[in-house]
């Protein structure tokens, strides 16, 4: 089996081997370690397995080679295609005396005789004395004396009114209002649970293992036995369309696949490179333009009297965001918050005057680097934005 595969957390390109023992006659599925990962874009690309005389298999991806691996070892294929000379044997079992405790409680040890384990962790501390000033009689929470019941309160259907609690007004001024308790502290006879102290095992044996035989399937093997190809079949598990395949090729020449790779699969995926950075670079044209409306929006907001003191906020948020072009959804949130805070605040009033801030954070610059695993290959993809720098405004836009 041959072929890329993602899928949830799976992103690889597979290789199989399904190879017969010939002692037994199994045949056993042999999973190249470590294969290369999918290209993660919607471009067409081509997957290539070259298999030598000399037992290596490589692995290319649009004719760049990702892995290179050998069907002999054992560190490239998973299980290994010789199987090890020895097994554990199926038939051994662990005596019943076989003791794999390593440390034992010390049996000749006794809990002291000035060792509580009913002892709290936590007393009272007996020193401490109540704060001049504690008003036990006070509660620490009293009805507010501002709030009313509402006229349309209807005690048959709401139940009876309560009015809500607000902080007792002359805890504030004391050093606290209720009961008062002494505080706790760490009991100094407060041992816990009396366990015997640990020793070394006498009997200790060491971790059981079965005696190891030979392995009656394993065998020498000079070269993989490659059954015939009498068929290509395709795998698809996808929940997406668009997924296609063709210019499927066997060949037992390596030139005659890379002549075939050049001139069926090259000029199809360099037109489909070029549309891809054409409509890239549409896009953030796009992208530009609606940022450049919703600033023009925002500048004549920040111009609104009645933002009064607020709009020198406004407006450095605004030229900070320009030199900052992805803040503008975040500046945009920041900027509706001020407006509604000043509205309200005209509307109702308030004691205290509002404060309020709106700060642009600073973006998270995410770089991402996707090595591909491989032998003597690695592959490095890095996307740049190539949308062109803000415009600078160093005062506010006059009308």
């Amino acid at each position: 089996m041959f072929g890329p595969d993602r899928c949830g957390t799976t992103n690889k390109v597979h290789f199989i081997l399904k190879h017969q023992n010939p002692k037994s006659g199994k045949f056993v599925e042999h999973h190249l370690k470590f294969p290369p990962s999918v290209p993660s874009d919607k471009l067409t690309h081509v997957y290539t397995a070259i298999l030598k005389p000399d037992n290596e298999v490589k692995i290319l991806v649009d004719g760049e080679e990702k892995k290179k691996a050998n069907f002999l070892s054992a560190d490239d294929f998973e299980p290994p295609l010789i199987p090890s000379k020895t097994i554990p044997d199926p038939d051994d079992k662990k005596p019943e005396d076989w003791d794999e405790r390593a440390k034992i409680p010390d049996p000749e040890a006794t809990k002291p005789d000035d060792w509580d384990e009913d002892a709290p962790m936590e007393i009272e501390d007996e020193e401490a004395e109540k704060p001049e000033g504690w008003l036990d009689d006070e509660p620490e929470e009293v009805d507010d004396p501002e709030a009313a019941k509402p006229e349309d309160w209807d005690d048959e259907e709401d139940g009876e009114w309560e009015a809500p609690k607000v902080d007792n007004p002359k805890c504030a001024e004391a050093p606290g209002c209720g009961e008062w308790k002494r505080p706790l502290k760490r009991n100094p006879a407060y041992k816990g649970k009396w366990h015997a102290p640990l020793i070394d095992n006498p009997s200790y044996k060491g971790i059981w293992k079965p005696r190891e035989i030979d392995n009656p399937e394993y065998f020498e093997l000079d070269r993989p036995n490659f059954e015939p190809i009498a068929a290509v079949g395709i795998e698809i598990w996808t929940m997406q369309d668009g997924i296609l395949f063709d210019n499927i090729l066997i060949a037992s020449n390596e030139n005659v696949a890379e002549s075939y790779r050049e001139t069926a699969w090259k000029p199809k995926f360099t037109v489909e490179k070029e549309k891809q950075k054409e409509e890239e670079t549409t896009e953030s044209e796009g992208l530009k333009g609606y940022q450049k409306l919703v600033f023009d929006y925002l500048y004549k907001i920040a111009d609104l009297p009645f933002l009064g003191d607020h709009k020198p906020k406004v407006l450095d948020l605004l030229e900070k965001a320009e030199q900052q072009a992805n803040l503008t959804i975040g500046v945009l949130v920041a900027i509706v918050a001020i407006i509604f805070s000043v509205f309200f605040k005209l509307i109702f009033g308030g004691k205290k005057p509002a404060n309020v801030r709106a700060e642009a954070k600073k973006p998270e610059v995410a770089e991402s680097s996707n090595n591909q695993g491989g032998t003597e290959a690695k592959e490095e993809e890095k996307n740049e934005d190539g949308a062109a720098p803000p415009r600078r405004r160093n005062t506010r836009r006059e009308d």
